[in-house]
């Protein structure tokens, strides 16, 4: 790298950021001394968002960022802020949705011009140094609103403002349709299949997933489909989510020498992604795949869980218990050449054994995908034995030696670069993660990081009045938490709870939920604002409801206000997440894709929520065969002794011997004396 220039990016923590510290041109973070010096100046000013992941965010840093010629004419014309996406995702969101109005589409890196007063006028995404592919060259964009803003200034202050006005009536939704909903609303079964029938409709029958590439693993659709399966018996909603996940644990999206998944794949069958691996995709996936398993005991998914924790463990788990962000997608300067080889060198790795490998991955002498291989596997151990006329389980035994030998050889190779911050909404994600695959597999160690992890975020992220900071660093904490960090974070305390019995991770949840509705409610629509009230420096508080690559706060707080409302009694809270999901009705059943973790809790609520109490001197002890029987619309508390806190275990019985309460609405049948029987009429 060229340290011959270093800007104001250098006093930053996020590796993005200091990934350009260096280049030629004069960036600055988001702030007051950027934003005045717009003012000062009457420049217009170019914010450029990315993250440090991104194979698109390289190419043109390295095409127009450090190019001193193009940097110069930024530098003289303009005041240049970059954006790390995932440290200020509330501004991310604002441009995102100002240069999909412009253009229609959008991505990273995400360049947008805005008005001395940070509103939008002009932008797109990814812009080449010459012009091609129908797209205008970088310097050419500069010129031209260089132009417009010198000769026509007026009409581009004007664009700006008609452009923040729409911005804002965007962020309206909902306030006409929620109406004066004063009682829980009722669901029918009806609306579920409706739900499940459109999800079908977009499915890939034959390579998994829903729609066409790229494609993205849609854990909430799968998880809506396994769930819509345990409610109905519709075997067609359980052969897709099957589908999905076996397509993409077999395809390329997912590693197959040290597990994981990438973000999504440039192609129909999960070949090729790009290589970016992020905390939240495996969380999400984790996620999924527990329930799936606790579904169909079918080992594949039981493996896949384990060789995905492993690899987060071994890549992304910090020496304090947080974990990193995400692994980048390129390696000296190559995308996926970490991840990718050639028939050559694995025959060199491998020898005589080598045939086998490579039939079973689909390595070929010219390359799968442009000119070399990734791993991925087209047909089952029985039938890749059957085709080379040898036994599965010699097969097997081949390939977990070759499969250690070529991981070997891969550890050699130059790694590409971990994005090191820690993000508290990503680590409530992973610590849920390690919950519900404790629940499905039992293992304590899970259970123990889960505990760890959220005792490192507490101590390290945790302010002393109550609320808490977005991200972590260096032994340095900064940045208010968002409406996602503080959804999911309950969500994460809801989770602990469970697996450990500890009531105090409720309280934790509850407090959190009292703040969230303090500081983020809109009162008119009962929906929450990406931003606590106290941050100013945006141009509009936003409000986020599709559940994207991550799930919407506000879907992740209706859950959290529908569950909290039952272990606490508080029938507000449940009136508010079922005016929440009435005002998006329409959207939910038309465009489940968009709004999965919306479905479900309209699942939930359909089905009825089954109130579980485990009350005895041993009933910690007996929480594992609960969790691991599929359960997913329960709540579940366990104590040794009569606590007045819970209304579930108020009046319980506290005697020496074990007892097991199933009920609803606080109304419970005849308890169970053993967990046999208890489990045997669940």
């Amino acid at each position: 790298m060229n340290f011959a220039h270093t800007n104001q990016l250098i006093h930053e923590t996020s590796p993005y950021l200091l990934q350009h510290a260096h280049n030629p041109v004069n960036w600055y973070p988001w702030g007051d001394e950027a934003l005045d010096r717009a003012k000062k100046e009457d420049k217009p000013i170019l914010v450029s968002i990315g993250y440090s992941a991104c194979h698109w965010c390289h190419v043109m840093e390295k095409e127009s960022f450090e190019n001193e010629a193009t940097a110069k004419f930024m530098n003289d014309h303009f005041i240049n802020i970059k954006i790390d996406r995932e440290e200020r995702p509330d501004l991310d969101h604002i441009y995102m949705d100002a240069v999909q109005a412009m253009t229609g589409s959008g991505g990273w890196p995400l360049n947008v011009f805005l008005t001395p007063t940070a509103k939008p006028f002009y932008g797109g995404t990814y812009f080449p140094p010459v012009k091609a592919h129908n797209r205008a060259s970088w310097i050419d964009v500069l010129e031209g609103v260089r132009l417009g803003y010198q000769d026509r200034k007026h009409e581009i202050f004007s664009q700006a403002e008609n452009l923040t006005e729409h911005l804002l009536s965007a962020n309206k939704f909902g306030i006409q349709v929620i109406g004066n909903s004063q009682e829980n609303i009722d669901f029918e079964e009806a609306q579920l299949i409706t739900i499940s029938q459109n999800l079908l409709e977009n499915a890939d029958t034959t390579w998994g997933g829903f729609g066409r590439a790229p494609k993205f693993p849609q854990t909430f659709s799968i998880q809506f489909l396994l769930r819509h399966y345990h409610f109905t018996k519709d075997a067609s909603a359980l052969k897709q989510a099957l589908l999905s996940l076996n397509k993409m644990i077999d395809g390329g999206i997912y590693d197959q020498l040290g597990g994981g998944f990438a973000r999504y794949s440039t192609d129909n069958e999960w070949l090729a992604p790009h290589f970016e691996k992020m905390l939240y995709d495996n969380a999400l996936l984790v996620c999924v795949l527990s329930e799936a398993y606790q579904l169909t005991r079918i080992e594949k998914y039981a493996q896949t869980i384990e060789q995905t924790i492993a690899f987060i463990e071994r890549e992304l788990l910090s020496d304090e218990g947080g974990f990193y962000s995400a692994l980048d997608a390129d390696s000296e300067g190559v995308e996926g050449k970490f991840y990718t080889w050639s028939k050559l060198e694995i025959d060199q790795f491998l020898g005589i054994e080598s045939a086998w490998f490579c039939a079973y991955y689909q390595v070929e002498d010219q390359g799968n995908w442009e000119h070399t291989n990734i791993l991925w596997v087209n047909n089952s151990i029985e039938e890749t034995a059957e085709l080379l006329g040898i036994s599965s389980e010699l097969l097997s035994v081949s390939l977990e030696k070759s499969k250690k030998i070529v991981l070997a050889e891969r550890a050699k190779r130059i790694r590409p670069a971990t994005d090191d911050k820690i993000l508290l909404g990503w680590n409530a994600l992973m610590n849920t993660a390690y919950s519900k695959a404790y629940a499905a597999l039992g293992l304590p160690a899970y259970k123990q990081r889960a505990i760890d992890n959220m005792a490192f975020l507490s101590l390290k992220m945790a302010k002393s009045d109550g609320s808490w900071n977005h991200t972590y660093k260096n032994n340095q904490a900064k940045l208010p938490a968002f409406l996602d960090d503080y959804a999911y974070l309950i969500q994460a305390y809801i989770h602990l709870q469970e697996i450990t019995g500890n009531g105090d991770y409720l309280l934790q949840a509850k407090a959190l939920t009292e703040m969230v509705m303090t500081h983020f409610t809109e009162p008119e629509t009962g929906f929450f604002y990406y931003t606590h009230a106290q941050q100013t420096d945006a141009i509009l508080r936003k409000k986020e409801v599709y559940d994207g690559a991550t799930p919407s706060g506000n879907a992740i707080m209706a859950l959290n206000l529908h569950y909290l409302s039952m272990i606490f009694d508080l029938k507000e809270w449940d009136l508010q997440a079922s005016r929440m999901i009435n005002s998006l009705q329409n959207a939910i059943l038309k465009h489940p894709g968009s709004f999965g973790v919306w479905a479900s809790l309209v699942q939930i609520i359909q089905a009825g929520t089954i109130e579980i109490a485990i009350v005895g001197l041993e009933s910690k002890n007996n929480l594992l065969p609960v969790l691991n029987k599929y359960i997913p619309n329960k709540i579940i508390q366990s104590t040794e002794t009569n606590s007045n806190i819970f209304p579930l275990l108020s009046k319980k019985e506290t005697k020496a011997e074990l007892v097991f309460y199933s009920c609803k609405n606080y109304a419970c049948k005849t308890p169970y004396f053993n967990i046999k029987d208890f489990l045997a009429n669940m």
